[in-house]
């Protein structure tokens, strides 16, 4: 029979630190070498994860089990928080609702120049079409699944008694 490590908050700190960097890390090099430029809403994605990775990197310099797992819940958090967003901007990209930004709003009516003026405000890149898919899930529904289900394991190890 398997053992659980002696110390798993220190599980969950790693993975407090890595799920978001390694998020980050594939969110920029599918832009600086994929060639994908990200939406408004992408851009949201990534504020929670770097914000996650301050956090989880202070966790490794704190003393105490409290304060480590306050900083790794708190990381947690951070990182489902992206997952929510994920979630939103994947039911946008899916038209399962209407996005909130102006680079989902439908077009304006009106005179040819105010349609024209209107789309040339627009951000070119729009957050309710995916650019990329793997079986029908975008980035931004991968980023969901792997940041709520990160979120959630981070929070089970750190709360977890340590096993003697």
């Amino acid at each position: 029979m398997s053992r659980m490590p002696r110390n798993v908050p220190v599980l969950a700190r790693w993975i407090a630190l890595l799920l978001p960097l390694t998020l980050l890390g594939g969110a920029l090099g599918s832009q600086f070498i994929g060639g994908l430029v990200p939406c408004e809403m992408c851009v949201w994605q990534r504020w929670p994860h770097l914000a996650a990775i301050v956090v989880a990197a202070l966790a490794f310099f704190a003393r105490g089990r409290r304060q480590v797992a306050a900083l790794v819940l708190l990381a947690a958090l951070l990182i489902a928080l992206s997952g929510v967003i994920g979630v939103y901007h994947a039911g946008t990209e899916y038209q399962w609702w209407q996005g909130i930004t102006a680079c989902t709003a439908a077009p304006t009516h009106g005179s040819a120049m105010d349609m024209l003026t209107e789309a040339l405000r627009r951000p070119i890149v729009r957050c309710d079409v995916p650019q990329w898919t793997m079986f029908g899930i975008s980035l931004a529904g991968y980023n969901a699944i792997v940041s709520l289900g990160g979120a959630v394991l981070i929070a089970l190890l750190a709360t977890r008694k340590s096993v003697r």
